[in-house]
């Protein structure tokens, strides 16, 4: 029988719809229960390809008797983090202040006031490496409530009461200057692992937005550390089993230092942000390295993301069933000799094992290998591509990854300025079309005609839950992303009515920003966090886009907003640049300009077209293009910019200074600093 999931539009949730567990969605009617029975809240948060999360559902919240324990005794609420990414902050910060660590899946016990006072993330269903097995946890949450209920009442409200007195560390309305990403610089260079590229020890997280700030520091500074730290975690991720070598895209990180094992499952802003950071090191070096996978993992989320109302899915599952039936991380992707040699032959299959490093012992569990890139070239190019094609053709045929297929806004953003600009890049416009099908997909179906966005949609209808900061930020930048690509201001007055928003619903005292609105449901803490996790915050997102907006528009309000935004930055830089990478990132362009660039010249034109191509290319940080007809409307900066002898022209302003209009596409490529392409 199905319980209170199963209208859910989560794929998540609907995951859990079946479970004899008396699941609740996340309610007012859930705590309205706890407090009629007189019980506590059992919380638990995870999400749809969280490996963990499908294993403590099967060992524990499938299994009759646990279920039957848990239905008398709490009352179950079932969340998806990536629906309710505030209620998921909120808690997690409980839960590592508690424990010192935090993670999914979350296992949270609330008072029926929503307070927090007991914490965990998976439990087992049998004691085990000197954890509590779930039932034992039930039990003994069980008797604290019945027989120590003031304490846990005490407990609770010190919580809440400590959660409620944490002040943000913040640095001023200041923007960082040199000096301050200097620091960041070499606070990054103090962490990177020189022998296998990123930063730290294991497990080991693709670096995306440090690594934007390395390519435009270097862009601005010159610095060549900078630029061999970000190409060179680029090639190692590149070649290592973290990178699907056979099908494109990135999986979530690696379980070790050297990016051979990853954890499996794939996540749309993982492959955004990563496709986006290889098409900028394409643009700073020429690399055939970062042009390849930049276009590899383009397609990967336009073939196996893409959904049928124009929007991408959210991610794909680590796990996948075996051809025998059973049911295993990795197992879509992974090879032994035999199969190679089932699917290529004797020759080929040496082959492929010796460039993808598939050994007899294997790289992974039981004898199977991930496939990564061995040493140099080891054949001809040609060989190499019918050996993938084949093998790739062999894999389809395998049971797929289980695919999260709601579409959530601040990701598909990251997606659209990713699609977008790779797609201008390398003259691909059936990439900016898809970019285009994704950005009218969250006007249509995310947007009101207020500029307040849904967080969520599944098959071309809107979730319940409203967006936090992050959607906001990210689909204003996808959408600044998608104007300068194309040309079409109508995406500038969109990011407009976003950031409108921004500023009306989400800015608190000096500047700082909120995760949620200030109309937004109320929990027991207002999140508010300026450090990126897998993705930008929302504090940096927002940032970068109202500065990009300002740029464009010479809004001074926006630019104020944006320079109040990144105080903090400057406060995190030299203590936690690689947390803050985005914030430095929209630092750097700050502290350049951003330059602004307009190019006008007619429809067709090969000048014309010419120089919007240079002007995209250019890797000076930020800088904002608009292209159109001379005495367009569709962009401030293109007001009183004429041609130039009757020839497409360009124009670079900076700093409220403008440099002489150019005809010259390589005049243009200096002053942007195009000049390798």
């Amino acid at each position: 029988m199905a319980n209170r999931l199963s209208g859910s539009t989560s794929p998540y949730l609907l995951q859990h719809a079946d479970n004899p567990v008396d699941w609740w969605p996340w309610g007012d009617e859930a705590f309205a229960q706890a407090r009629e029975r007189g019980v506590p809240v059992l919380l638990s948060v995870g999400y749809s390809s969280c490996h963990w999360c499908h294993v403590m559902a099967r060992e524990s919240f499938e299994d009759e008797a646990t279920a039957a324990y848990l239905n008398e005794h709490f009352v179950p609420v079932k969340v998806d983090r990536e629906e309710r990414p505030d209620v998921d902050a909120v808690y997690m910060e409980a839960v590592q202040a508690a424990t010192g660590q935090g993670g999914w899946p979350m296992t949270v016990f609330l008072t029926p006031g929503a307070e927090p006072f007991y914490f965990g993330t998976y439990f087992p269903p049998e004691p085990r490496q000197g954890m509590a097995s779930f039932r034992q946890v039930l039990e003994g949450v069980h008797a604290a409530w019945r027989d120590r209920r003031d304490e846990v009442a005490e407990v609770a409200a010190r919580v809440v009461k400590d959660l409620g007195g944490r002040s943000l560390a913040y640095g001023g309305t200041a923007p960082p200057g040199e000096s301050e990403l200097a620091a960041a610089l070499l606070g990054l260079t103090r962490e990177y692992d020189s022998v296998r590229g990123g930063f730290g020890g294991a497990p080991k997280f693709p670096p995306s937005m440090a690594l934007e700030f390395l390519l435009r520091h270097h862009a601005r500074t010159g610095a060549e550390g900078a630029l061999q730290m970000a190409h060179d975690s680029c090639e190692a991720m590149a070649r290592g089993g973290i990178y699907d070598q056979l099908g494109g895209g990135f999986s979530r990180y690696s379980v070790d230092r050297d990016w051979l094992v990853p954890h499996f499952e794939k996540m749309l802003y993982d492959n955004a942000l990563l496709c986006r950071v290889y098409a900028h090191l394409w643009r700073a070096t020429g690399s055939d390295l970062a042009r390849r996978v930049a276009l590899e993992t383009a397609d990967f989320m336009v073939r196996e993301l893409r959904t049928a109302q124009g929007g991408f899915a959210s991610a794909l599952d680590a796990d996948s069933d075996r051809a025998d039936g059973t049911h295993a991380e990795g197992a879509f992707y992974v090879w032994t000799p035999d199969e190679l040699r089932e699917v290529l032959g004797e020759a080929d299959a040496a082959l492929a094992a010796e460039h993808f490093g598939v050994t007899e012992d294997g790289t992974f569990e039981e004898g199977a290998s991930v496939l990564r890139l061995v040493g140099g070239e080891l054949a001809d190019a040609e060989r190499i591509a019918s050996v993938r094609q084949r093998l790739l053709a062999a894999r389809e045929a395998r049971p797929r990854p289980g695919r999260d297929d709601k579409v959530v806004a601040a990701w598909n953003g990251l997606a659209v300025a990713a699609l977008a600009e790779t797609g201008a890049y390398f003259e691909r416009p059936d990439l900016v079309a898809a970019a285009v099908d994704a950005a009218d997909l969250l006007v249509r179906v995310h947007m009101d005609e207020h500029g307040r966005l849904a967080r969520t949609s599944r098959d071309g209808a809107a979730g319940a839950h409203v967006g936090v900061l992050e959607d906001y930020g990210d689909v204003a930048e996808g959408f600044l992303a998608l104007a300068a690509v194309t040309g079409e201001g109508v995406w500038l007055d969109f990011a407009g009515l976003l950031l409108d928003s921004v500023l009306r619903h989400f800015v608190g005292e000096e500047g700082t920003l909120y995760d949620t609105a200030d109309d937004a449901e109320a929990l027991i803490r207002r999140p508010q966090d300026p450090t990126d996790n897998a993705a930008p915050s929302g504090w940096t997102a927002a940032a970068g886009a109202l500065l990009s907006y300002a740029a464009y528009t010479g809004s001074a309000t926006h630019r104020d907003a944006a320079e109040a935004a990144l105080g903090v930055v400057g406060a995190l830089a030299g203590r936690v640049p690689r947390f803050i990478g985005w914030g430095l990132a929209v630092a750097e362009a700050a502290v350049d300009g951003p330059r602004e660039v307009a190019v006008v010249g007619a429809a067709g034109d090969a000048g014309f077209a010419a120089l919007h191509r240079i002007a995209l290319l250019g890797t000076a940080p930020g800088a904002v293009v608009a292209a159109g007809e001379p005495g367009s409307e569709e962009f401030a900066l293109l007001a009183d910019r004429p041609l130039v002898d009757g020839r497409a022209a360009a124009y670079v302003c900076r700093h409220f200074v403008c440099a002489a209009p150019t005809a010259d596409a390589d005049v243009l490529a200096a002053a942007l600093g195009a000049e390798a392409l």
